[in-house]
Protein backbone atom coordinates (compact mmCIF):
# COMPACT_ATOMS: atom_id res chain seq x y z
CA UNK A 1 0.00 0.00 0.00
CA UNK A 2 1.18 3.31 -0.72
CA UNK A 3 2.43 5.59 2.39
CA UNK A 4 0.02 8.18 1.07
CA UNK A 5 -3.18 5.62 1.33
CA UNK A 6 -1.79 4.58 5.18
CA UNK A 7 -4.61 6.20 7.43
CA UNK A 8 -3.82 8.63 9.93
CA UNK A 9 -5.32 7.93 13.29
CA UNK A 10 -7.43 11.57 13.10
CA UNK A 11 -8.88 9.53 9.63
CA UNK A 12 -9.78 6.77 11.18
CA UNK A 13 -11.47 8.40 14.02
CA UNK A 14 -13.84 10.49 11.17
CA UNK A 15 -14.56 7.29 9.36
CA UNK A 16 -15.40 5.57 12.47
CA UNK A 17 -17.73 8.21 13.63
CA UNK A 18 -18.89 8.54 10.15
CA UNK A 19 -19.88 4.54 10.32
CA UNK A 20 -21.67 5.01 13.68
CA UNK A 21 -23.63 8.15 12.81
CA UNK A 22 -24.95 6.76 9.50
CA UNK A 23 -26.03 3.44 11.67
CA UNK A 24 -27.95 5.65 13.91
CA UNK A 25 -29.21 7.41 11.50
CA UNK A 26 -30.34 4.24 9.00
CA UNK A 27 -28.35 5.98 6.15
CA UNK A 28 -25.53 4.12 4.29
CA UNK A 29 -22.16 5.96 3.66
CA UNK A 30 -22.54 4.51 0.21
CA UNK A 31 -25.20 4.10 -2.32
CA UNK A 32 -24.17 0.25 -2.76
CA UNK A 33 -21.44 -2.34 -3.35
CA UNK A 34 -20.55 -4.10 -6.73
CA UNK A 35 -18.75 -7.56 -5.86
CA UNK A 36 -16.43 -9.42 -8.73
CA UNK A 37 -14.02 -11.82 -8.72
CA UNK A 38 -13.63 -15.44 -6.85
CA UNK A 39 -14.78 -17.63 -4.06
CA UNK A 40 -13.48 -15.38 -1.97
CA UNK A 41 -16.70 -13.11 -2.33
CA UNK A 42 -19.03 -15.19 -4.31
CA UNK A 43 -21.97 -15.49 -1.95
CA UNK A 44 -23.73 -18.04 -4.08
CA UNK A 45 -23.50 -17.55 -8.05
CA UNK A 46 -22.19 -20.91 -8.12
CA UNK A 47 -25.00 -22.87 -6.87
CA UNK A 48 -26.82 -21.81 -10.18
CA UNK A 49 -24.18 -23.29 -11.87
CA UNK A 50 -22.90 -27.04 -13.39
CA UNK A 51 -19.52 -26.77 -11.54
CA UNK A 52 -18.08 -28.75 -9.00
CA UNK A 53 -16.39 -25.48 -6.99
CA UNK A 54 -19.42 -24.83 -4.53
CA UNK A 55 -20.57 -24.33 -1.15
CA UNK A 56 -24.54 -24.84 -1.00
CA UNK A 57 -24.12 -27.77 1.41
CA UNK A 58 -23.45 -28.41 4.72
CA UNK A 59 -20.66 -27.44 6.80
CA UNK A 60 -20.90 -24.83 5.24
CA UNK A 61 -23.02 -22.03 6.22
CA UNK A 62 -23.48 -23.67 9.88
CA UNK A 63 -22.68 -20.17 11.45
CA UNK A 64 -24.27 -17.57 9.21
CA UNK A 65 -26.65 -15.88 11.62
CA UNK A 66 -30.11 -16.64 11.19
CA UNK A 67 -30.12 -19.46 8.99
CA UNK A 68 -27.51 -21.47 10.22
CA UNK A 69 -27.62 -23.06 6.57
CA UNK A 70 -25.36 -22.84 3.47
CA UNK A 71 -25.43 -19.59 1.23
CA UNK A 72 -22.92 -20.55 -1.46
CA UNK A 73 -20.18 -18.64 0.71
CA UNK A 74 -16.94 -20.54 0.58
CA UNK A 75 -16.93 -19.89 4.68
CA UNK A 76 -18.91 -20.80 8.02
CA UNK A 77 -20.13 -18.12 8.32
CA UNK A 78 -19.90 -14.29 6.49
CA UNK A 79 -17.23 -13.22 4.06
CA UNK A 80 -15.31 -10.29 4.70
CA UNK A 81 -17.43 -8.69 2.42
CA UNK A 82 -20.05 -8.99 4.38
CA UNK A 83 -18.73 -7.32 7.36
CA UNK A 84 -17.77 -5.00 5.27
CA UNK A 85 -21.14 -4.30 3.71
CA UNK A 86 -22.39 -4.00 7.22
CA UNK A 87 -19.76 -1.20 8.02
CA UNK A 88 -20.71 0.90 5.06
CA UNK A 89 -24.19 0.82 6.33
CA UNK A 90 -26.42 -0.98 4.05
CA UNK A 91 -29.23 -2.72 5.01
CA UNK A 92 -28.80 -5.83 3.28
CA UNK A 93 -25.86 -7.99 1.71
CA UNK A 94 -25.85 -7.49 -2.41
CA UNK A 95 -27.15 -10.41 -3.98
CA UNK A 96 -25.44 -13.24 -5.73
CA UNK A 97 -27.05 -11.85 -9.43
CA UNK A 98 -27.71 -15.25 -10.60
CA UNK A 99 -29.64 -16.02 -6.97
CA UNK A 100 -33.86 -16.90 -7.27
CA UNK A 101 -34.18 -13.31 -5.23
CA UNK A 102 -32.17 -11.67 -8.05
CA UNK A 103 -33.10 -12.59 -10.64
CA UNK A 104 -36.91 -12.20 -9.83
CA UNK A 105 -37.17 -8.89 -7.77
CA UNK A 106 -35.24 -6.20 -9.42
CA UNK A 107 -35.65 -3.81 -5.98
CA UNK A 108 -33.15 -6.18 -3.98
CA UNK A 109 -30.77 -4.81 -6.68
CA UNK A 110 -30.63 -1.69 -5.38
CA UNK A 111 -27.92 -1.27 -3.27
CA UNK A 112 -25.85 -3.60 -5.60
CA UNK A 113 -24.82 -7.09 -6.39
CA UNK A 114 -22.65 -10.06 -6.34
CA UNK A 115 -21.44 -11.49 -9.86
CA UNK A 116 -18.13 -13.05 -8.19
CA UNK A 117 -17.88 -16.79 -9.09
CA UNK A 118 -15.45 -19.35 -7.36
CA UNK A 119 -12.65 -20.69 -8.89
CA UNK A 120 -12.87 -17.59 -11.29
CA UNK A 121 -9.17 -15.32 -12.29
CA UNK A 122 -8.26 -12.52 -14.44
CA UNK A 123 -7.90 -14.87 -17.25
CA UNK A 124 -11.38 -16.46 -18.39
CA UNK A 125 -9.44 -19.59 -19.27
CA UNK A 126 -9.11 -20.46 -15.83
CA UNK A 127 -12.98 -19.91 -15.02
CA UNK A 128 -13.30 -21.95 -18.07
CA UNK A 129 -11.36 -25.04 -16.24
CA UNK A 130 -13.60 -24.87 -13.84
CA UNK A 131 -17.00 -24.46 -15.33
CA UNK A 132 -17.02 -20.97 -13.35
CA UNK A 133 -18.49 -17.52 -14.81
CA UNK A 134 -15.04 -15.56 -15.95
CA UNK A 135 -14.67 -11.89 -15.52
CA UNK A 136 -15.59 -11.14 -18.83
CA UNK A 137 -19.14 -12.38 -18.12
CA UNK A 138 -19.44 -10.95 -14.83
CA UNK A 139 -19.03 -7.84 -16.40
CA UNK A 140 -21.59 -8.63 -19.50
CA UNK A 141 -23.88 -9.69 -16.63
CA UNK A 142 -22.92 -6.16 -14.77
CA UNK A 143 -24.39 -4.51 -18.23
CA UNK A 144 -27.22 -6.45 -17.66
CA UNK A 145 -27.88 -5.50 -14.22
CA UNK A 146 -27.41 -1.81 -15.07
CA UNK A 147 -30.20 -2.05 -17.88
CA UNK A 148 -32.62 -3.49 -15.01
CA UNK A 149 -32.19 -1.06 -12.46
CA UNK A 150 -32.54 1.70 -14.96
CA UNK A 151 -35.77 -0.19 -16.41
CA UNK A 152 -37.20 -0.06 -12.55
CA UNK A 153 -35.79 2.69 -10.62
CA UNK A 154 -35.33 5.14 -13.68
CA UNK A 155 -32.29 6.17 -15.53
CA UNK A 156 -31.36 8.40 -12.75
CA UNK A 157 -31.56 6.24 -9.92
CA UNK A 158 -29.42 3.87 -11.77
CA UNK A 159 -26.35 6.08 -12.58
CA UNK A 160 -26.44 7.84 -9.30
CA UNK A 161 -25.94 3.46 -8.16
CA UNK A 162 -23.54 3.03 -10.69
CA UNK A 163 -21.13 6.23 -10.24
CA UNK A 164 -21.53 5.93 -6.11
CA UNK A 165 -21.23 2.49 -5.54
CA UNK A 166 -17.71 0.98 -4.22
CA UNK A 167 -16.51 -1.98 -6.54
CA UNK A 168 -14.49 -4.55 -5.22
CA UNK A 169 -12.57 -7.11 -7.33
CA UNK A 170 -10.91 -10.25 -5.56
CA UNK A 171 -9.26 -12.24 -8.66
CA UNK A 172 -6.13 -13.99 -8.96
CA UNK A 173 -5.43 -16.54 -6.45
CA UNK A 174 -7.23 -19.11 -8.72
CA UNK A 175 -5.32 -18.43 -11.88
CA UNK A 176 -2.18 -19.71 -9.37
CA UNK A 177 -3.76 -22.07 -7.66
CA UNK A 178 -6.49 -24.25 -9.80
CA UNK A 179 -4.23 -23.23 -13.02
CA UNK A 180 -0.51 -21.76 -13.10
CA UNK A 181 0.94 -24.34 -10.19
CA UNK A 182 -1.54 -27.60 -11.84
CA UNK A 183 -1.25 -26.95 -15.33
CA UNK A 184 2.02 -28.20 -17.10
CA UNK A 185 1.74 -25.94 -20.08
CA UNK A 186 1.34 -23.05 -18.64
CA UNK A 187 4.76 -23.99 -16.35
CA UNK A 188 6.54 -24.51 -19.39
CA UNK A 189 5.46 -21.16 -21.30
CA UNK A 190 5.84 -18.72 -18.00
CA UNK A 191 7.85 -18.49 -15.31
CA UNK A 192 6.42 -17.34 -11.69
CA UNK A 193 7.70 -13.38 -13.07
CA UNK A 194 6.50 -13.75 -16.44
CA UNK A 195 3.11 -15.47 -15.07
CA UNK A 196 2.69 -12.29 -13.16
CA UNK A 197 3.33 -10.12 -16.15
CA UNK A 198 0.31 -11.89 -18.21
CA UNK A 199 -1.89 -11.05 -15.51
CA UNK A 200 -1.32 -7.67 -15.81
CA UNK A 201 -3.22 -7.35 -19.08
CA UNK A 202 -6.84 -8.79 -18.34
CA UNK A 203 -6.43 -6.78 -14.85
CA UNK A 204 -5.68 -3.11 -16.45
CA UNK A 205 -8.59 -4.35 -19.01
CA UNK A 206 -11.04 -5.37 -16.52
CA UNK A 207 -10.73 -2.71 -14.21
CA UNK A 208 -10.90 -0.13 -17.55
CA UNK A 209 -14.07 -1.81 -18.21
CA UNK A 210 -15.47 -1.16 -15.12
CA UNK A 211 -14.42 2.45 -16.11
CA UNK A 212 -16.13 2.61 -19.21
CA UNK A 213 -19.44 1.37 -17.69
CA UNK A 214 -19.57 3.99 -15.02
CA UNK A 215 -17.39 2.60 -12.23
CA UNK A 216 -15.45 5.45 -10.30
CA UNK A 217 -14.70 3.61 -6.88
CA UNK A 218 -12.26 0.73 -7.60
CA UNK A 219 -11.06 -1.60 -4.79
CA UNK A 220 -8.73 -4.30 -6.05
CA UNK A 221 -7.78 -7.08 -3.34
CA UNK A 222 -4.05 -8.34 -3.19
CA UNK A 223 -3.14 -11.43 -3.45
CA UNK A 224 -2.86 -13.47 -0.05
CA UNK A 225 -0.01 -15.39 1.18
CA UNK A 226 -0.68 -18.49 -0.84
CA UNK A 227 1.83 -20.85 0.52
CA UNK A 228 0.05 -20.13 4.24
CA UNK A 229 -3.69 -21.78 2.80
CA UNK A 230 -3.50 -25.37 4.45
CA UNK A 231 -4.57 -26.45 1.17
CA UNK A 232 -1.29 -25.21 -0.60
CA UNK A 233 0.89 -26.47 2.40
CA UNK A 234 -0.44 -29.92 1.33
CA UNK A 235 -0.36 -29.87 -2.25
CA UNK A 236 3.22 -27.74 -2.36
CA UNK A 237 5.07 -28.15 0.91
CA UNK A 238 6.92 -31.02 0.46
CA UNK A 239 5.93 -32.40 3.92
CA UNK A 240 6.57 -29.33 5.83
CA UNK A 241 3.42 -27.89 7.92
CA UNK A 242 5.33 -24.19 7.40
CA UNK A 243 4.52 -21.73 4.72
CA UNK A 244 6.12 -22.29 1.60
CA UNK A 245 7.93 -19.66 0.64
CA UNK A 246 8.16 -19.99 -3.27
CA UNK A 247 4.43 -19.75 -3.20
CA UNK A 248 4.50 -16.67 -0.73
CA UNK A 249 6.98 -15.08 -3.27
CA UNK A 250 4.94 -15.29 -6.14
CA UNK A 251 2.13 -13.12 -3.96
CA UNK A 252 4.66 -10.60 -3.49
CA UNK A 253 5.80 -10.53 -7.29
CA UNK A 254 1.91 -10.12 -8.11
CA UNK A 255 1.54 -7.48 -5.63
CA UNK A 256 4.22 -5.15 -7.02
CA UNK A 257 3.07 -5.89 -10.00
CA UNK A 258 -0.51 -4.99 -9.43
CA UNK A 259 0.43 -1.76 -7.46
CA UNK A 260 1.86 -0.34 -10.92
CA UNK A 261 -0.71 -1.60 -12.97
CA UNK A 262 -3.15 0.48 -10.59
CA UNK A 263 -0.63 3.31 -10.79
CA UNK A 264 -0.94 3.33 -14.06
CA UNK A 265 -4.75 3.17 -14.70
CA UNK A 266 -5.12 6.21 -12.47
CA UNK A 267 -2.48 7.91 -14.09
CA UNK A 268 -4.84 7.81 -17.07
CA UNK A 269 -8.24 8.47 -14.95
CA UNK A 270 -7.43 11.08 -12.75
CA UNK A 271 -11.24 11.34 -12.01
CA UNK A 272 -10.99 7.06 -10.93
CA UNK A 273 -10.40 6.79 -7.16
CA UNK A 274 -8.67 2.82 -7.59
CA UNK A 275 -6.46 1.76 -4.52
CA UNK A 276 -5.03 -1.97 -4.13
CA UNK A 277 -6.60 -3.75 -0.65
CA UNK A 278 -3.38 -5.26 1.05
CA UNK A 279 -4.82 -8.84 1.91
CA UNK A 280 -1.32 -10.46 2.18
CA UNK A 281 0.00 -8.76 5.24
CA UNK A 282 -3.12 -8.78 7.30
CA UNK A 283 -3.85 -12.39 6.54
CA UNK A 284 -0.58 -12.98 7.44
CA UNK A 285 -0.23 -11.63 10.39
CA UNK A 286 -2.84 -13.91 11.28
CA UNK A 287 -1.13 -17.09 10.45
CA UNK A 288 1.93 -16.06 12.13
CA UNK A 289 0.67 -14.43 15.27
CA UNK A 290 -3.33 -15.59 16.18
CA UNK A 291 -2.80 -15.75 19.25
CA UNK A 292 -2.85 -11.93 19.41
CA UNK A 293 -6.08 -11.70 17.35
CA UNK A 294 -7.76 -14.31 19.75
CA UNK A 295 -7.14 -17.45 17.55
CA UNK A 296 -5.35 -20.19 18.53
CA UNK A 297 -4.97 -22.55 15.20
CA UNK A 298 -3.59 -20.99 11.76
CA UNK A 299 -2.36 -24.17 10.05
CA UNK A 300 -4.73 -26.56 9.99
CA UNK A 301 -8.24 -25.46 8.64
CA UNK A 302 -11.09 -26.41 10.34
CA UNK A 303 -13.13 -28.91 8.02
CA UNK A 304 -11.98 -32.12 7.90
CA UNK A 305 -7.99 -32.72 8.24
CA UNK A 306 -7.44 -29.33 7.96
CA UNK A 307 -4.94 -30.14 5.30
CA UNK A 308 -6.81 -30.18 1.57
CA UNK A 309 -10.83 -30.23 2.24
CA UNK A 310 -12.55 -27.38 0.03
CA UNK A 311 -15.72 -27.32 -1.40
CA UNK A 312 -17.05 -31.02 -2.43
CA UNK A 313 -14.25 -32.38 -0.16
CA UNK A 314 -15.34 -30.26 2.97
CA UNK A 315 -18.71 -32.39 3.38
CA UNK A 316 -20.84 -32.59 6.34
CA UNK A 317 -19.26 -36.54 6.79
CA UNK A 318 -15.55 -35.54 6.66
CA UNK A 319 -13.98 -36.77 9.63
CA UNK A 320 -12.32 -34.88 12.16
CA UNK A 321 -14.30 -31.34 11.48
CA UNK A 322 -13.97 -29.05 14.48
CA UNK A 323 -16.91 -27.61 16.17
CA UNK A 324 -16.22 -24.20 17.10
CA UNK A 325 -14.21 -22.79 14.25
CA UNK A 326 -14.06 -19.31 16.15
CA UNK A 327 -10.47 -20.35 17.02
CA UNK A 328 -9.40 -21.02 13.96
CA UNK A 329 -7.96 -18.61 11.10
CA UNK A 330 -8.66 -21.06 7.96
CA UNK A 331 -12.36 -22.81 7.51
CA UNK A 332 -11.26 -25.06 4.80
CA UNK A 333 -7.88 -25.27 3.07
CA UNK A 334 -8.76 -22.07 1.09
CA UNK A 335 -10.63 -19.83 3.01
CA UNK A 336 -10.63 -17.83 5.93
CA UNK A 337 -13.69 -18.25 8.90
CA UNK A 338 -15.95 -16.11 9.73
CA UNK A 339 -13.86 -14.80 13.01
CA UNK A 340 -11.32 -14.46 10.21
CA UNK A 341 -13.03 -12.61 8.05
CA UNK A 342 -13.95 -9.77 10.86
CA UNK A 343 -10.54 -9.42 11.40
CA UNK A 344 -9.46 -8.71 7.87
CA UNK A 345 -12.62 -6.74 7.11
CA UNK A 346 -11.28 -4.46 9.31
CA UNK A 347 -8.26 -4.29 7.54
CA UNK A 348 -10.12 -3.71 4.22
CA UNK A 349 -12.38 -0.94 5.58
CA UNK A 350 -9.46 1.03 7.22
CA UNK A 351 -7.37 0.91 3.59
CA UNK A 352 -10.49 1.91 1.66
CA UNK A 353 -10.99 5.12 3.71
CA UNK A 354 -10.81 7.30 0.42
CA UNK A 355 -13.19 5.25 -1.19
CA UNK A 356 -15.57 6.50 0.71
CA UNK A 357 -14.78 9.95 0.97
Amino acid sequence: MEASSVPTAAAVVLLLLAVAAATVRGQALVPGVMIFGDSVVDAGNNNRLATLVRADFPPYGRDFPATHAPTGRFCNGKLAMDYTVESLGLSSYPPAYLSQEAQSNNKSLLNGANFASGAAGYLDATAALYGAISLSRQAEYFREYQSRVAASAGEQRAKSLTSGSIYVVSAGTSDYMQNYYVNPVLGAAYTSDQFADALMQPFTAFVEGLYSLGARRIGVTSLPPMGCLPGAVTLFGGGSTGCVERLNNDSLTFNRKLDSAADAVKRQRPDLKLIVFDIYQPLLDLVNNPTSAGFFESRRACCGTGTIETSVLCHQGAPGTCTNATGYVFWDGFHPTDAANRVLADALLLQGLQLIA
